[in-house]
């Protein structure tokens, strides 16, 4: 009979704590494959992790939900479009909504991922009652989109809706004015006119409105209602 190997006889704790420090998506996955315990310490791993980053990863739908639904513990998700190309669609997002960490979540990013929809984002939204940093830059987002964080975000403290040229004043007076912890919004390359910015520190006086240096004069324009 042959002798277990030192790695055989880690405890599962051990092993599981070992395979954390794994960064590599790639490489996890290749460890999963080596045996039933190597598996099994793979999904105890996903299951302490508080921050799951796939920037820079070349991921799609499926491979990307499955992770995130071990990821019991999840707090911070970064879904952001990398160099070699976004796959991630609306049925995603929705794959990503059913998982359990998902109403855990304090901080979304999904920069640059032109492959989603208003439909994928409210999906995903609607269970992020715990949001308090989301990124949505770079995509084609509209108010419907901005609606569902209002009513489902009382926590949201930053957004940041860079490039997003689809959103109209009207979502970001609803944003604004049901968000009452939302401390800082980036705007840059919105085409939103700048009254609309005057107007929300009129509801906001305290809002941080990115970029800077924005020529804001809170004497031109009259108060707004909050809604």
């Amino acid at each position: 009979m042959e002798e277990e190997s030192e790695m055989e006889r880690l405890p599962m704790d051990l092993l599981a704590h070992i395979l954390l420090m794994i960064t590599s998506f790639t490489d996890l996955a290749q460890a999963s494959g080596v045996c039933k315990k190597w598996k099994q310490a793979v999904k105890q791993a996903l299951a302490t992790r508080q921050t799951l980053s796939f920037a820079g990863c070349k991921m799609d739908d499926d491979s990307t939900a499955r992770l995130v639904r071990h990821a019991y513990s999840l707090k911070e998700l970064d879904i952001s479009r990398s160099r070699w190309g976004c796959l991630i669609t609306d049925n995603g997002l929705y794959q990503i909504s059913l998982a359990k960490c998902v109403t855990n979540l304090t901080s979304i990013s999904l920069w640059g991922m032109t492959g989603i929809t208003d439909k994928g984002v409210v999906q995903l939204i609607t269970r992020t009652n715990s949001l308090k940093h989301l990124n949505v830059g770079g995509t084609f987002i509209t108010d419907e989109s901005l609606s569902a964080i209002a009513d489902s975000c009382p926590h949201l403290k930053s957004i940041v809706l860079w490039s997003c040229r689809h959103v109209t004043e009207s979502g970001l007076f609803i944003l604004v004015s049901k968000c009452r912890k939302l401390e800082s919004i980036n705007v840059w390359g919105t085409r939103v006119p700048l009254d609309c910015f005057i107007g929300l520190l009129t509801i906001r006086p305290a809002l941080q409105i990115k970029p800077q240096g924005l020529p804001l004069n809170l004497g031109t324009v009259a108060m707004l209602p909050v809604i």
